[in-house]
């Protein structure tokens, strides 16, 4: 695999060369966007994630993170984003202080500013992790803090952390990123995992991108126009049997009740793709499904036991990532 190739064999991770060796370029960082990703840093959190496997299949944990603290502060509530950082904080011997259930309880609720918030936590904290409804919420909190910021999501803006483990994934199911026809399915004006994906796949030659979605839930122009203007192979349709059958990925997400103000306007869309296993009989035999989860109908759970289901895989890659990205801005590996 590509990643794999870029930097030699590392599991010892005390006798490590020194950072400016590798050059991540990662020590200290906020990571608020894909944009800030390269290809060199991607080769590296993934190469150090491949290791992060081996060493939870191997001893289950370490003291690498020892005496660092990790806040998760979640504006929205969240179960596979807050456990996974979480399980790779404590993976590391590190402690975390959880707000993950929304901030209903907290002084938040009494009228405190982001900003605030942020300059608070950072007292306690070494690193924070944000969710947050608002568009733009994790760069208002990176100027605020003296310590690195990690965006779980912004409203309908971006999900970093989840592109990289989606990339990572596409990476230890097929071996390569290039030349891949990836197929993404449902909510692609909203969804913001769909957003940072496709912005790590720009990065990466001849990939061939297919959206598919309702009209009123098309790529937003803006991105589309950045794929049109790198040259980018793009199409779009209404119909998943459309691309089901030359799709090396297909990523499918939720219509997310959560971003429409008018419910009628959800009602017109929910349910309108589903993946079955009929479906699936005209995928490739080699090929894999993917979902950020969760799930509400999208793929049909006989799917799940199709070797090429691979979501629940992609959740445990996950906390790989996660423990890299967490190691690496902490200056730990």
């Amino acid at each position: 695999m590509e990643y794999m190739k870029t930097l030699p064999k590392l599991f010892d991770f005390e006798a490590m060369p020194k950072r400016e060796t590798l050059g991540n370029g990662l020590t200290g960082l906020d990571v608020i966007s894909v944009d800030q990703l390269n290809r060199e840093k991607l080769s590296y959190i993934f190469h150090r994630a491949h290791e992060m496997r081996e060493l939870v299949e191997r001893v289950g944990a370490c003291d690498l993170l020892k005496g660092y603290v990790l806040a998760c502060l979640f504006y929205e509530p969240s179960t596979r984003t807050s456990a996974s950082f979480i399980a790779a904080m404590e993976r590391l011997g590190g402690s975390v202080i959880p707000i993950t259930q929304g901030v209903k309880f907290s002084s938040v609720s009494k009228g405190e500013s982001l900003p605030d918030t942020i300059r608070t936590l950072e007292q306690y904290a070494d690193v924070i992790v944000l969710r947050h409804p608002d568009l733009g919420s994790a760069q208002v909190a990176a100027e605020a803090a003296g310590i690195p910021i990690i965006n779980a999501g912004d409203g309908a803006g971006e999900h970093p952390t989840q592109a990289l483990l989606d990339l990572f994934t596409i990476y230890e199911e097929l071996g390569r990123v290039e030349g891949l026809k990836v197929a993404m399915v449902g909510d692609l004006r909203y969804g913001r995992t769909v957003h940072s994906l496709t912005r790590l796949l720009m990065q990466y030659d001849d990939v061939s991108l297919r959206f598919v979605s309702p009209d009123t839930l098309r790529l937003p122009l803006n991105l589309m126009n950045q794929l049109l203007d790198r040259k980018i192979k793009v199409r779009e349709t209404n119909d998943v049997a459309d691309v089901i059958e030359n799709a090396d990925v297909l990523y499918v997400t939720r219509i997310q009740k959560e971003r429409f103000s008018d419910p009628a306007l959800y009602d017109e869309v929910k349910g309108c793709y589903e993946i079955t296993p009929e479906l699936m009989k005209r995928a490739k035999e080699k090929m894999v499904v993917m979902h950020p989860l969760p799930r509400v109908g999208e793929i049909h759970t006989a799917v799940d036991s199709d070797p090429r289901a691979a979501y629940f895989r992609q959740v445990k890659n996950g906390m790989f990532v996660r423990m890299a990205l967490l190691a690496a801005v902490l200056g730990k590996a």
